[in-house]
Parts: structure tokens; C-alpha cells; sequence
């Protein structure tokens, strides 16, 4: 068949691809963006807007129950359907991107519906539900193919009704028990979230909760979930599945078992290289991710952004490679990619913000390593706060440069609170300088002077 002569092809439009084909549409280039799912990706329709819909709900749930002992008393009567209804209408259009092709487009883009794939260097391939065409990239190919939920091998598993986060987030009612199989950042915001309208809840982790994170915020987050009813079993992993047409039975290697109506799997997620043909272009079709430059260069005439980088699954990390990878492309590139300060929040409640190394990978990497912590509780903002003020913030100091590699902020507003340690980290402010800074009382934030003077005496 004819090949079509197009500038770029961009593999996959979530966020970041998205951003970057219509960077370079505007930019008056000819741009083909190919996806098969749906353009803006897993976070508009499946993650970050509809789950945090899904916690702000939660939350006013859970601020209503503690008005008793502060502001007088208050029934909570909570009910599903308005959060089910704002994700549907509000955030997904019912699951629907005609809006976001039509963007594109109005971008000077053209959009294809289908998989792409690399067949030939400078050639793509896509699979379209009309048959296949051949796309000839004479300026570069962008890939951001994204990732799904990685499904463990599990006996009896297949064939079941289980969730992955994309049927939690269509949920149109609370089941009235779940598991949840996993303990990161997906897993635990979906169990407090069900919890909280009603559900009970058990998390299956075979380490601790948030194990990417610092030891003593997944510890607090157990110990939070506990005095919500959500039951914790750690330092166990599931062997098989059951289900009865009602429930689920996850069987355990330890030899108990954990019942529940629904079972959600959120034990991470996982790209298929080899369906996106890089080995046409060299590159390894067997390795869990794509290594890039510091200007998104896969390959020759390829460049790589997103989730399949290993740099980050965060929406951010994708937008800000796909603003590098663009100018790259269009041969404007000055900026290059830096990764030691890259943060991430978890929407729990307490808030679990970090950025930078954890205490574990500065040690690692050999650092002479100090660290201030401080708890929320004992600032004067986490005791006016009182009930629901569990949270901490913990620095991490290379001690011989004088400059913060990473820190830890858990609290009411963590992830906000997050945002002042992230410009440290990102612009290395030696940690003498920091104590010099006048802080807003009483804030939050303000709890970061304590850290520094514990860092100071540690």
C-alpha cells in the first residue's frame, strides 16, 4: 500500500503525546497523532481527574463525620450517585474524547484512530478499524504508548469480574466489600475512598503500604486506616482466586483467605514493547522501558516520552518531556531533562507528598545523608487543625554539599505543602538558606522551619 508523507507521528496521545503533537502543530508542522484508546489517555478518563473527583467527595464525607466535638454534631447520609454522576458528565464526557480530537485538530493536527506501530525506521504502521495504513515520518516519530494495569498470574483470576482502576472509576454503585490487591498509590486511595462511602475494605500488600515511599508514611497511613475500619494484611501475597457469581475469595500464601463482593487489582502497571515494533529501530522490544537522552532521543529519528520512559508514571513527568521532546524536534531544544526533583503525591487522607530520594536511595547512592523530620501534630497549624491533623514532614540532607536531595511531606494539604520543598530540592537552596526564609504563620508549611532545626541538631 501507498505510504503517507507526514512531518511527525505521534504514537499514543495521552497527556504528554498530546501536548507534544499539538506543540508541534502549531508549530506548522504536519502531525499525525495515532491512538486507539482515548486522546488526553488514562488521566482525564481513568486517573488523575475522575479519582480525585472521586477523593474530594470522600473527603467532605469524612470532614462532615468530624464536625462531633469540634462544631456541634452532624448526620452524614452518604450516597454515590452525585460522584458517579460529576465523573460521567463532568470529567469524561461519558467516556467520550470527541472534545479532545477536536482540539487537535483545531490545532492543525490530524488524528488517526488505531494502533501504530513501527514497521520500518522513519515507518509506521497503523491497524485501523478500516484496515491498515503506512505513515512516512519524515521529521521524527514521537512514541507515548502509555501503560495498563499489569495483571498478576493468579489461579483463577482470568475470566472474573475483577477491577482494575478503570472499572472503580465506572463504578456506579459501592460494592459492600472489597479487596483491594495492592498497597501503592492506586490501591490505597481507592480502598479509603470506597471505605469512606460505606464499603469494607481490605488491602492485601505483600510488603507495606506506599512501599515506593518513606517507611513512616506508609506506616501512619496504616495506622489511619485502621481508625477508619480499613483492614491492613501486609507481608502476605494472594495464590488464587474464587469467585462465586457474589463474592470473591483471595487466597493467601500464608493460609488464610479474605473475602469481599468486589476485587480490585492494583498491583501496578506495564507497557507491551514488542507491540509497538522498536525493534525496527534497534531498540530492545524485551525491556521494561525505553532509555531516552536528556532530550527524549530514543533512536534515530525517535524520540520517547511518558510512562515507557522509566523516569516517572506521572502525568507531569509526561507533560514536561513532551514540552523537551517538542523542541527537540522542531531543533529549538536548549532544555534538557533533570529528574532529581521529581515529586508525586498520593490523594489519601493524610496526603502523602514526596520528592526526590527517599532516605533508603540517598544512603544507596552512597551520600552522607542527614535528616530532619518534625510531626504535623506538633505544629501550631496541626493543632488548631486537631482531628484529622496526622502528618509529618521529613527532610533529607546530603550533609556534605549543605543542599536537600529529597523530602517527605504527609498531612492535611501535604502535596501542597510539597510544592516549597520541591523548588528546594530542584534548585539545590543550601538548607542555610532555607532557614533564613520567613514562613506565613500559622501555616502548614510553617511546619518545614521545625524539620530544618531538627535537621540542624540531627
Amino acid at each position: 500500500m501507498p505510504a503517507e508523507s507526514v512531518d511527525v507521528v505521534v504514537i499514543g496521545m495521552g497527556p504528554g503525546g498530546e501536548d507534544a503533537a499539538t506543540r508541534l502543530a502549531r508549530a506548522g508542522l504536519s502531525v499525525v497523532g495515532v491512538e486507539g484508546r482515548l486522546v488526553g489517555g488514562e488521566c482525564p478518563y481513568y486517573a488523575c481527574v475522575p479519582t480525585k473527583m472521586m477523593v474530594r467527595a470522600a473527603g467532605l464525607v469524612a470532614e462532615a463525620r468530624r464536625v462531633d466535638g469540634m462544631a456541634g454534631s452532624a448526620t452524614v447520609q452518604a450516597d454515590w450517585r452525585p460522584v458517579a454522576d460529576r465523573i460521567r458528565d463532568e470529567a469524561t464526557d461519558d467516556w467520550d474524547d470527541t472534545v479532545a480530537v477536536e482540539r487537535f485538530e483545531k490545532a492543525g493536527g490530524t488524528f488517526v484512530r488505531g494502533w501504530g506501530k513501527l514497521s520500518a525506521p522513519g515507518e509506521v504502521t497503523v491497524t485501523t478499524p478500516d484496515g491498515e495504513r503506512v505513515l512516512r515520518a519524515g521529521r521524527g516519530i514521537l512514541l507515548n504508548p502509555g501503560t495498563a494495569p499489569a495483571i498478576p498470574p493468579l489461579d483463577g483470576l482470568t475470566g472474573t469480574p475483577y477491577w482494575t482502576n478503570r472499572e472503580a472509576v465506572t463504578a456506579t454503585e459501592v460494592p459492600e466489600s472489597l479487596i483491594v490487591l495492592g498497597g501503592g498509590a492506586v490501591g490505597v486511595e481507592f480502598a479509603q475512598i470506597f471505605a469512606r462511602f460505606g464499603a469494607r475494605v481490605t488491602v492485601v500488600v505483600p510488603r507495606r503500604l506506599l512501599p515506593q515511599d518513606e517507611p513512616e508514611a506508609g506506616e501512619l497511613l496504616a495506622t489511619v486506616f485502621a481508625g477508619e475500619g480499613i483492614e491492613v494484611r501486609s507481608g502476605v501475597r494472594g495464590t488464587g482466586v474464587r469467585y462465586d457469581g457474589q463474592q470473591f475469595t483471595l487466597a493467601l500464601d500464608n493460609g488464610d483467605s479474605v473475602r469481599g463482593a468486589r476485587l480490585l487489582v492494583a498491583t501496578g502497571r506495564r507497557s507491551e514493547l514488542s507491540a509497538l515494533g522498536i525493534g525496527a529501530v534497534g531498540l530492545d522490544e524485551s525491556a521494561k522501558s525505553i532509555p531516552v537522552d536528556n532530550r527524549m532521543r530514543a533512536a534515530d529519528g525517535v524520540w520517547a516520552i511518558g510512562d515507557v520512559t522509566g523516569a516517572g508514571a506521572f502525568t507531569h513527568v509526561s507533560m514536561y518531556q513532551a514540552r523537551i521532546a517538542a523542541a527537540d524536534i522542531l531543533g529549538e531544544g536548549s532544555e534538557v531533562a533533570q529528574y532529581r526533583a521529581v515529586p508525586r503525591v498520593t490523594f489519601t487522607d493524610p496526603e502523602v507528598g514526596a520528592v526526590g530520594m527517599t532516605e533508603a536511595q540517598a544512603r544507596a547512592a552512597g551520600l552522607n545523608v542527614r535528616i530532619g523530620y518534625t510531626e504535623v501534630p506538633a505544629s501550631v497549624r496541626g493543632w488548631i487543625h486537631k482531628v484529622g491533623n496526622a502528618g509529618f514532614i521529613k527532610l533529607i540532607e546530603d550533609a556534605d554539599r549543605g543542599v536537600l536531595v529529597g523530602a517527605c511531606s504527609v498531612g492535611p494539604q501535604g502535596g501542597e505543602v510539597l510544592s516549597a520543598l520541591a523548588v528546594a530540592v530542584h534548585a539545590e537552596v543550601p538548607t542555610a538558606v532555607l532557614r533564613q526564609m520567613i514562613l506565613a504563620y500559622p501555616t502548614f508549611h510553617r511546619a518545614i522551619e521545625s524539620a530544618l532545626d531538627a535537621l540542624a541538631s540531627s
